[in-house]
């Protein structure tokens, strides 16, 4: 995946007027925090954030080019409009990838376990897992390809085949899935 950029300039007005003058010539007001705290008020064109806050998940990493310097960032947390389908105001953090960070993510299940097409039933055990990586190393997703599980068989936390540069915080041995045999009649 191409790494996603934002353009962003320092702004200097605060406050309800001024977020209202910025949107309403097309950017949003947002701030940037850093690793320590520090919060600097920004303002991102519209158009640009939105092509890529949809397109991505929160693990994401992207570029937030703030006036010529680059970091990278998370999109933290976004106030979005629901009637007006608009963005009102944004956070990112600006990550050092020098600090690791523990983040959950939900496994996404992709394929037919072998056994449901044998008659069996897949049934979900943990539904997210816990992992410590650098930011730059987080995955986007965590996707476990159920489609060799036969009936009787057990789909680990192991079983994911994450890279060796995250660190699993959930056990090893967990289950996420098994496949039961078919119901007797």
């Amino acid at each position: 995946m191409e790494q996603l950029v934002v353009n962003a300039e320092v702004r200097g007005e605060k406050g309800k007027k001024a977020a209202k003058i910025l949107r309403a010539s097309g950017k949003i007001p947002a701030v940037v925090y850093d690793e320590e705290g520090k919060s600097t008020p920004i303002s991102v064109d519209s158009v640009q954030f939105n092509k890529v806050w949809r397109s991505i998940t929160k693990t994401t990493l992207i570029t937030l080019d703030v006036g010529g310097k680059q970091c990278d960032a998370f999109i933290r947390d976004v106030e979005y409009d629901i009637m007006t389908d608009t963005v009102l105001s944004a956070d990112f953090f600006a990550v050092s990838n020098k600090k690791s960070l523990v983040r959950s993510y939900k496994v996404q299940y992709q394929g037919t376990p072998a056994g449901v097409l044998k008659g069996g039933f897949m049934v979900k055990h943990i539904p997210e897992i816990k992992v410590r990586a650098l930011p730059k190393d987080l995955p986007v997703r965590v996707i476990a390809d159920v489609s060799k599980v036969n009936i009787g068989d057990l789909y680990t936390v192991k079983d994911l085949g994450l890279p060796e540069s995250v660190t699993l915080l959930t056990p090893a041995e967990s289950v996420l899935v098994t496949v039961a045999p078919p119901r007797s009649k």
